[in-house]
């Protein structure tokens, strides 16, 4: 019977062990058939603000249609809060009005924020906001989870419209996020601002009327702003509520605000950063270059009385990453070149230049007139195109072009390198000044107080324009019978000290001649000298010629001689000098010369009628037309003709 009963025990513990096992390979089983819920991403509309959702960072689905002006955005690069997340993401450009996904981040607020128009919207300015966001494209980073489903401030709730206090509900992070968890202080403030919404604005009567949070215009403070401040502080320290109709006197001075700088005056510079974003340059590199930006926006002390900056990266093809008057001060264009990412692709410098050229320095970009053009261009190793024609342009349309080579071509590399002596073509000038060549990457930290100090040293940026070294200058020189030696060689030192106030050299004001009679003869031409010292040599050669008056063809041959060679990037000026009337029209020739856009000075001396001085300068003639009793009293002419000469230059757009 014992035995019988120990074999009926091992039998049962057999079947235990064999229940045991199934059970276990059963389960791995299943856990390998355990697959992770796919990603889904959210929509909303397009009438959502960041504001409203609680998620520090999260990808969005947008729709279509986004770009009605009634979803309003504040801001530029970095947003508001109170924007619509979807308006926000084409005015950056990462959507078009066809929708799409997005990734959102948001960052600190913003001590006030530029309204800009971009992509078809035009964002709105903000004084101040407590919290922003920034968007790029929708590709989530490896190692993050986003959230399948958002969390929203509740402010449809019925205890939000009687105007008590909501509490929002705040979902658990998703486990293996490394995108930042939202805080208890985030969830208060998101209550703040919920309960602010609904609170009723101060009457004696029980059942007032609820107020809406509006945006006030830039330079302007609203109490809302402040009571929904004062709210938050008191919920972030438990401590009651402020009542609605108190808003305390430090909450409404604006001594509280950190001051802004208005910027260095003494680095009254338009100043664009040329950066190199190819793929050659690698992560590292961008990283240290965009720090580089950082230190040196930094230390010019942006402001609107001093320096702007802008940044322009180039790879295959340039692009704007913000322009002149984007950001208006160092903290807010060290946190914008922080969020610049790399284009990658190629090195082309030359087209980067080219793109600065006639895109950049524009008034509609921020460019002042009044401040010198300054580019900047840093480049890794070598670029991959050819920069000296490109740099000639930006050099004669008034811009110092600075050069920065890191880490450049060793002896053996040297025969890749498109463009030999690139950076000696291209700066400004040749004499050291314009160029820095830095041996590493990880020592570009240590030319920012160089390179500040240079650009800033607004006496030596020598290819800015203005009026003395930006024109064509043609002087047509009556030789007539009626003049005489003496009084000729007069009318030549007249045009020598004309001559010697202004900036001559092949990229800078250049000077051409000539003396006509009944005929004409080209003394010289723009492109026969380049400096000071030969062009005054070559009107001292000028020999007196004699013979008849015959102005208008004077001028329809300085048309053709002389203008017609002039550079488009010039100022076209003509400087006639004239004893006496005309033996042949002159009102056809002049009207020509007018519409070929040269501004003509019309001199005249003794004997020379003025109401034909009158036709042949520029409107408006009392400007442009001189009358000089004596040869001998031209000299005293010179100051004002130069002081005409550039009164008129100032009061047109720079470039």
């Amino acid at each position: 019977m014992g035995i019988v009963v120990l074999t009926m025990k091992a039998s049962v513990i057999e079947m235990f062990l064999v229940l045991l096992v199934t059970g276990i390979h059963s389960n791995k089983d299943t856990t390998k058939k355990i697959k992770r819920p796919k990603f889904t991403v959210p929509q909303i509309n397009c009438d959502v603000k960041a504001g409203k959702i609680i998620n520090p960072e999260f990808v969005v689905k947008c729709p279509a249609g986004c770009q009605d002006p009634k979803y309003h955005v504040y801001g530029t690069d970095v947003y508001a809060s109170y924007s619509s997340v979807c308006g926000a993401a084409i005015h950056s450009g990462v959507l078009d009005n066809s929708g799409g996904k997005i990734l959102v981040r948001k960052v600190a607020g913003q001590s006030g924020y530029k309204g800009s128009y971009s992509n078809g919207v035009q964002s709105l300015s903000l004084p101040r906001w407590r919290e922003s966001f920034i968007v790029s494209e929708g590709k989530p980073q490896k190692g993050v989870t986003y959230p399948s489903a958002l969390t929203y401030s509740s402010s449809k709730s019925p205890a939000a419209k009687t105007g008590e206090p909501t509490q929002a509900y705040q979902k658990q992070p998703v486990p293996g996020t490394t995108a930042q968890p939202v805080t208890p202080m985030q969830v208060t403030r998101a209550t703040a601002f919920r309960a602010h919404t609904s609170l009723p604005k101060p009457s004696p009567s029980a059942g007032s009327t609820t107020s809406s949070l509006r945006p006030q215009p830039a330079g302007h403070r609203s109490w809302e702003l402040d009571l929904w401040a004062a709210s938050t502080y008191a919920s972030s320290q438990n401590t009651p509520r402020v009542d609605p109709g108190f808003v305390p006197e430090a909450e409404l001075s604006t001594q509280a605000l950190e001051p802004l700088s208005q910027g260095d005056p003494n680095c009254k510079i338009d100043l664009s950063f040329v950066i190199d974003g190819s793929s050659s340059i690698g992560k590292r590199r961008f990283r240290i270059q965009k720090q580089f930006l950082a230190d040196v926006a930094q230390a010019l002390d942006i402001g609107p009385a001093g320096p702007l900056m802008g940044i322009v990266q180039y790879g295959d093809n340039p692009s704007a990453q913000f322009n002149l008057r984007t950001h208006m001060n160092s903290r807010d264009l060290r946190t914008a070149i922080e969020k610049i990412t790399q284009r990658g692709g190629l090195s082309n410098a030359g087209r980067a230049i080219s793109f600065v050229t006639k895109n950049f320095f524009s008034k509609a970009n921020g460019n002042r007139g009044s401040a010198p053009n300054v580019a900047v261009v840093i480049v890794d190793g070598w670029p991959t195109d050819k920069v000296e024609e490109a740099s000639r342009f930006a050099r004669e349309s008034g811009i110092n072009i600075f050069f920065i080579t890191v880490e450049g071509a060793t002896e053996n590399e040297k025969q890749y390198v498109v463009e030999p002596n690139f950076s000696h073509k291209a700066v400004c000038r040749t004499n050291g000044f314009y160029s820095l060549n830095v041996q590493s990457w990880f020592s570009l930290h240590k030319t920012v107080q160089a390179l500040v100090k240079r650009v800033c040293d607004t006496d030596r940026l020598a290819c800015s324009k203005t009026c003395l070294n930006s024109a064509d200058i043609g002087f047509v020189i009556d030789g007539s019978s009626s003049v005489g030696t003496g009084n000729f060689r007069t009318v030549l030192q007249f045009v020598a000290n004309l001559s010697k106030e202004f900036e001559i050299s092949d990229i800078d004001t250049r000077i051409g001649a000539v003396q006509y009679t009944y005929e004409q003869r080209l003394e010289f031409g723009f492109d026969d000298y380049h400096t000071k010292s030969d062009i005054l040599n070559a009107i001292k050669r000028v020999g007196y010629w004699s013979g008849g008056t015959s102005t208008g063809a004077a001028i329809n041959y300085a048309l053709e001689q002389l203008f017609k060679k002039s550079k488009p990037t010039k100022r076209k000026l003509m400087i006639l000098i004239t004893d006496g009337r005309s033996y042949d029209d002159v009102r056809i020739p002049s009207m020509v010369a007018h519409h070929k856009g040269v501004i003509t000075y019309a001199i005249g001396v003794a004997w020379a009628a003025q109401d034909e001085l009158e036709v042949i300068a520029t409107h408006p003639a009392k400007d442009h037309s001189f009358f000089v009793d004596e040869f001998d009293n031209l000299y005293k002419f010179v100051p004002k003709v130069i002081q005409n000469i550039c009164t008129e230059f100032n009061s047109q757009p720079r470039n």
